[in-house]
């Protein structure tokens, strides 16, 4: 097959052009043709702008000029740029080139004609243009008419580059290249068929055939991905019978009553249907996603209560051995009084304690386990298992819910929590074989975390109001993106700055530094005795992103905050405001630039996790923000799970349809070994 052939095959690629495209992941001639040009970033030869007609809004537009002055300068933090002036018969521009673009700028020449592409916004005395894509007359297509692509670019690679070898490919293709789709899909749905398809996005007749090439590569890969997901549940659908729960008893009474504080109308909402689902003679698949500091933890507690009160047993997997002993404490707090035996299992448990532990939990004699990923051993068995909890399941492989489900002769009701909120549609697609349930809101007496941004010239004020909330006896975290310095990212490192912070700020104030690369024990034992108010600032990298409850913590400081995405400094800000205390959460960055800035004070206007992490999704994609890859999925490269909604319900109820014979099931196999990279492989190899 041509299309897993090495780039290499094609003329004018060699090893050291390969090893550039190999940055771009693209490594096959399959791999090349699915390379799409930039989201949007298609140039119409046919309306080159003069410099004075440009707009200066903010998007991308084409223009020619001539170079006048090339020179390098330099930004915040000593930053290096250039700066290229040009000049046609109406006005003046200036382009400005970062990082590794820099290199081509320096090889430009006085009165060189360039055709230019970048956004285009106002400057001091010129219209400034940025993310900019430059071609030399001398390259042979600058005066080629109609809509040509712009690719995403690595090291010393043109555009011209791209475009040569992607006709190159599309030779290829013109003589053998095999539908991917279902035929009959191709006619109902009346899409283009698939050379036309490759051949008009990357170099369309007109910007209707573009918009329908981009149609059916968005649908095609939607389609294949329902397919894949219909396929995984379909093989490890539990075929065994649930246990039925009764109506809610009196222990489930007795912890609502017995509660500190009354359940939210969300918490209500929630707990009515997991408790229908329980009900039910088929196993409850439910996700509960409760934004951060929401009270997940209480609805854990009621169905916990209810299997136990049914005669059954429950238990909750916890990431971290930490995070399993907080849950612990609470079921003890909140299970123990009303009667219910309640045990903690971990990896690190003396021998004779975890052998007893377990006979207890095979005969029967414990109610409620809590656990890490020990609870998925072998040996471990429970007498009459009902209920299965993961919290965080985005921190567990795709198959471990399914291992401790497998721990009981009947089908228990599968509860997964997650604090990373997710947009409807990316659930559906993730969590496709699990009903879902939304929870906002926080508890009584939690106040709103104060957010503030900050730069860099306010850092030492910053530091000294953490000091004053010390010595009030409360308690802070630092947050670093890296751990240690790079030469390649301008960023504080952890290490640094608890460095200069023991040398200063610190003096005298028990402080620790985590991060990833400490031992598990270590880790455990850093952020334990920070738990236990033993250490007082804790500076760390993003590992105490998920899970950890220390009330007492009133103030978090993200360093380099433009480093992060929304979502994630949502979570992040999610360690403070714990307790009854005014939390804090400040923004530290070196970025000067507006559109940085706007953004992280979205953060300041909002604290609503699922709005956050749809502005994050549409900023970032889909597959980077929520790792598809992590549930078993390919990353999408055209599709938009925002934008391509309508689609997304349009193949799902199609894909329903096809498969509903082996044979079906054969032929989309079939298909989805004639996709270019096999990326869909995963799911129905699984």
């Amino acid at each position: 097959m041509w299309w897993k052939e090495s780039v290499t095959t094609l003329k004018g690629i060699g090893a050291k052009k390969a090893a550039l495209l190999a940055e771009l992941n693209i490594n096959t001639v399959g791999d090349l043709l699915e390379f799409y040009p930039r989201q949007g970033a298609y140039l119409d030869y046919a309306h080159l702008k003069t410099i004075k007609d440009l707009v200066p809004d903010g998007s991308r537009q084409l223009f020619r000029a001539r170079v006048c002055q090339v020179r390098n300068a330099y930004g915040a933090r000593t930053r290096a740029y250039t700066v290229v002036t040009v000049r046609d018969e109406t006005a003046y521009a200036s382009l400005y080139f970062f990082g590794s673009q820099r290199y081509k700028a320096g090889k430009l020449k006085v009165d060189e004609e360039l055709q230019i592409t970048g956004r285009v916004r106002p400057g001091r005395t010129t219209k400034s243009v940025s993310e900019v894509d430059i071609q030399t007359f001398a390259e042979g297509e600058g005066a080629a008419p109609g809509i040509m692509p712009v690719y995403a670019l690595a090291g010393t690679l043109t555009q011209n580059d791209l475009r040569k070898w992607m006709r190159q490919a599309l030779a290829l293709a013109a003589q053998e290249l095999p539908e991917s789709l279902p035929q009959a899909i191709v006619e109902k749905c009346q899409l283009p068929a698939r050379y036309e398809a490759l051949k008009n996005i990357h170099f369309p007749e007109s910007w209707e055939a573009l918009r329908r090439a981009k149609h059916r590569f968005v649908f095609e890969e939607l389609f294949l991905l329902q397919c894949g997901l219909l396929y995984y549940r379909q093989q490890n659908e539990d075929k065994r019978a649930g246990v039925a729960q009764r109506a809610q008893g009196t222990l489930v009474d007795d912890v609502i009553k017995n509660l500190p504080f009354a359940l939210t109308e969300a918490q209500q909402q929630v707990w009515h249907e997991i408790a229908q689902d329980m009900a039910g003679d088929k196993p409850m698949h439910r996700i509960l996603q409760g934004d951060v500091g929401s009270g997940k933890t209480v609805i854990s507690v009621l169905a916990l209560a209810k299997a136990v009160e049914n005669g059954h047993q429950g238990c909750l997997m916890a990431p971290t051995e930490i995070l399993a002993a907080q849950h612990y404490a609470t079921l003890l707090d909140y299970l123990e009084p009303l009667g219910v035996r309640v045990a903690l299992l971990t990896g690190g448990m003396r021998v004779k304690a975890r052998r007893e532990l377990l006979l207890n939990l095979e005969l029967g004699l414990l109610d409620v386990v809590v656990g890490t990923h020990a609870l998925l051993q072998e040996d471990v068995r429970f007498a009459d298992l009902s209920v299965a909890i993961t919290d965080e399941q985005h921190r567990f492989g795709v198959n471990q819910r399914a291992v401790l489900a497998n721990k009981s002769q009947q089908a228990p009701d599968v509860l997964v929590m997650t604090a990373t909120p997710i947009p409807r549609t990316l659930a559906l697609t993730i969590y496709g074989d699990l009903d879902i349930s939304v929870m906002k809101g926080r508890p009584p007496g939690r106040k709103q975390v104060q957010t503030l941004c900050y730069t860099e010239e306010r850092r030492r004020e910053v530091y000294a109001g953490l000091v004053r909330q010390v010595l009030v006896g409360r308690q802070a975290y630092v947050v670093c993106p890296l751990i240690e310095q790079s030469d390649a990212l301008e960023a504080r490192s952890a290490e640094q700055v608890y460095e200069e912070l023991c040398r200063d700020f610190l003096q005298g104030i028990p402080c620790a530094l985590l991060h990833g690369r400490l031992r598990g024990a270590e880790k455990d034992a850093i952020m334990q005795d920070f738990v236990d108010g033993k250490i007082k600032v804790l500076v760390s990298t993003t590992v105490i992103e998920v899970g950890v409850n220390v009330p007492n913590a009133t103030l978090m400081v993200i360093e380099n905050a433009d480093r992060f995405g929304l979502a994630q400094l949502h979570q992040l800000r999610g360690r403070v405001g714990r307790g009854s205390e005014q939390s804090f959460c400040v923004l530290l960055t070196t970025a000067d630039s507006p559109e940085a800035l706007s953004r992280l004070r979205v953060l300041h206007d909002s604290d609503d996790g699922f709005y956050l992490a749809e502005q994050d999704m549409n900023q970032r994609g889909a597959g980077q923000l929520f790792g598809l890859r992590q549930h078993g999925l390919p990353d999408l490269r055209i599709a938009d799970i925002m934008r391509d909604v309508e689609t997304i319900a349009e193949v799902r109820k199609l894909a329903l349809e096809q498969l509903r014979t082996p044979e079906a099931w054969q032929e989309i196999r079939r298909l989805v070994e004639l996709q270019f990279g096999g990326r869909f492989n995963m799911i129905f190899n699984t």
